[in-house]
């Protein structure tokens, strides 16, 4: 007992104090506890097979899928609207929603839903995403207090009070105390939240910036202006033809810059992919292949009409979206006094050839060069707008005594959504989140988020593989699991017994009240070092034997039990919307104890004094 007791302190000592990554402290915690004989290797793996890690890696999956394909941008977007520029609303409307969700969905799945969503929002507003991140770790579990399904502390009082010959709960049982709980909350954490958690610096993740904007770059060098989209009939006479044989640059100075078209891949199933090629002068072109060209309106719609292709007339629609950044990108490259192409022509470089990239255009002393670029001279200190795929703009990285790379395209490129999957992502998502609210779908939660995790990688709502793989957090997830054990190691070594036991002997003459806020909180102590369904495991009956040893009602008791499980936010590693929360929002262990402690006390109090008016002895 004393050795799981200094183990579980020591641990606890090195959360707060941050020096060591936690998920090396719950490692070197697990070790301990099989070194010293009190866990079995077997039993101390058992976290890491468990459904709660199994639904966080997929969860991470699905949510990065939501992010990626821009989706979360679109969600957001809807969402601002509402909540205009106030940081206020905006933290109150995530609250709301939050609330909303987690009280049919599960809290896990509600948070990683929610977690690119309101990324976005903050990125909108230039707010920093860690004000409001565990806001909504918080408000998951809250609302998971307003139905019988919202969480699995609340599944497991109702089988402790069917298995003792009391009635069931109903699915609306838990709503008073959710509402209670959310407005409460809300309430406390606009101010704890904007003392302890409005950091200064870099927003974190995909908000934090880097050289000028894709969009920016476009805009700035009047790409678009002069940017005209070609489809390739079934009768033209380029068809099967390659770039090169039409010399367009040389006849026309037109220059393609890209080639796009559609396709099905095998690796990428149900789903058609947009696919983008640069203008390579050996891309052979295929019917309804669309070429993006830049050049004068005129000279295009004279070689438009000679190869018989079709000018695309959405000039709206291409204005604002005609350049994708999917597979292909661009970049700025400022030529150094030192470089071998000074005083050379684009065209003697041979950029293409070289370095597989195209030159759009040329900035030379804040004056941009368009038109008739292949022939033009290079200057020292001039800046080029190159385009290529994302892996050649960065190999130009290496060529540091012919040119600088501005910004950092391959951050860039991570940051492109794929925004044509979104709708894709959608049905996902709605078809997931529909298996966990209906129970007459015969499909554990845990199954469901891995196919649909599976359905994002399957439908090309990553790049690759490489990139769905990325988006899991894994310290989260070695937190978790080397944790969990924690529970079996203290029931083992009989510290929860002689817990439950001092307590009933202790608070147990004092009458009904006092003995439920003893309950109330051992529970949420213990739920700050195990998980919270551990908890409400082994304090469910403890609840139930002392109320029938006092001679009340236990329902009370029993909700004071899932009460102070759910209700646990002074810990990262208590819930799983804690710990997937964590690394998105920059926290540290003491984060959670300045925020979620006061919370964690101040509910606990007003629930103490609620629960015998809702639910009497």
């Amino acid at each position: 007992m004393i050795e799981t007791v200094v183990i579980l302190l020591l641990s606890v000592c090195f959360f707060i104090s941050g020096k060591i990554r936690s998920d090396i402290v719950a490692l070197c915690a697990l070790v301990s506890l099989i070194l010293l004989g009190i866990l079995e290797p077997k039993e101390a793996l058992e976290g890491f097979s468990s459904n709660v890690i199994i639904m966080m890696i997929g969860l991470f999956v699905v949510g990065g899928a939501i992010f990626q394909t821009g989706l979360a941008k679109m969600i957001s977007s809807k969402l601002m609207k509402l909540a205009g520029n106030s940081e206020t609303r905006l933290f109150v409307l995530v609250m709301f929603v939050t609330s909303l969700m987690g009280a049919f969905v599960s809290n896990t799945g509600t948070v990683a839903i929610m977690i690119p969503i309101v990324v976005s929002m903050a990125m909108s507003v230039k707010m920093n995403p860690s004000r409001l991140l565990m806001p909504l770790a918080f408000a998951s579990s809250m609302s998971g207090m307003m139905t019988l399904i919202g969480t699995p502390p609340n599944l497991v009082i109702n089988e402790e009070l069917v298995k003792n010959g009391y009635d069931g709960l109903g699915f609306f049982t838990f709503l008073p105390v959710g509402l209670v709980c959310a407005v409460a909350g809300t309430l406390l954490l606009l101010p704890l939240s904007k003392k302890f958690l409005s950091k200064p610096g870099a927003l974190s993740g995909a908000s934090a910036s880097s050289g000028k904007s894709l969009k920016t770059l476009v805009k700035e060098y009047g790409i678009a202006n002069s940017l005209h989209r070609l489809q390739v009939n079934a009768g033209s006479i380029v068809v099967g033809k390659m770039i090169g044989e039409l010399n367009i640059r040389k006849n026309y100075s037109l220059n393609i810059i890209e080639v796009r078209h559609v396709e099905r891949s095998q690796r990428n199933l149900l789903a058609k992919n947009v696919v983008q090629q640069a203008a390579d002068s050996d891309t052979i072109l295929r019917v309804d292949d669309i070429l993006y060209v830049t050049g004068n309106e005129e000279i295009v719609k004279v070689f438009a009409e000679k190869y018989n292709l079709e000018i695309l007339h959405d000039s709206e629609n291409a204005t604002k979206n005609g350049l994708d950044f999917y597979d292909i990108g661009v970049a700025e490259i400022v030529v150094m006094s030192s470089s071998s192409v000074v005083n050379k022509t684009i065209r003697e470089v041979e950029f293409r050839s070289k370095y597989n990239v195209s030159v759009l255009g040329i900035c030379r002393k804040n004056k941009y060069i368009l038109q008739g670029i292949a022939d033009e001279t290079i200057h020292t200190g001039d800046v080029l707008l190159v385009q290529g795929t994302w892996d050649n703009i960065g190999a130009l990285e290496k060529e540091s005594t012919e040119w600088i790379v501005v910004g950092r395209p391959l951050e860039e490129a991570a940051k492109v959504t794929l925004d044509y999957k979104a709708p894709i992502a959608a049905l996902i998502m709605l078809g997931m989140i529909a298996v966990m609210v209906f129970d007459f779908i015969p499909v554990e939660p845990v199954t469901a988020v891995m196919v649909a995790g599976l359905l994002m990688v399957l439908t090309g709502c990553f790049r690759n593989v490489e990139a769905a793989y990325k988006t899991i957090n894994w310290e989260s997830v070695v937190l978790i699991g080397a944790m969990m054990p924690m529970s079996i190691a203290l029931e083992k070594t009989g510290v929860s017994a002689w817990i439950s036991n001092s307590l009933v002997s202790l608070l147990g003459g004092y009458g009904p009240i006092l003995l439920m806020a003893g309950i109330y909180f051992t529970t949420s102590f213990m739920t700050m070092f195990i998980s919270n369904t551990a908890t409400a495991v082994l304090m469910a009956p403890i609840a139930m034997s002392s109320a029938v040893q006092v001679g009340v009602s236990p329902v009370p008791f029993l909700f004071a039990v899932t009460l102070g499980a759910s209700l646990c936010f002074a810990s990262p590693f208590s819930t799983p919307p804690n710990a997937l929360v964590m690394p998105a929002g920059q926290y540290t262990f003491a984060d959670y104890v300045k925020v979620g402690l006061p919370l964690q006390v101040i509910l606990g109090i007003i629930m103490i004094f609620l629960l015998p008016l809702l639910f009497p002895f």
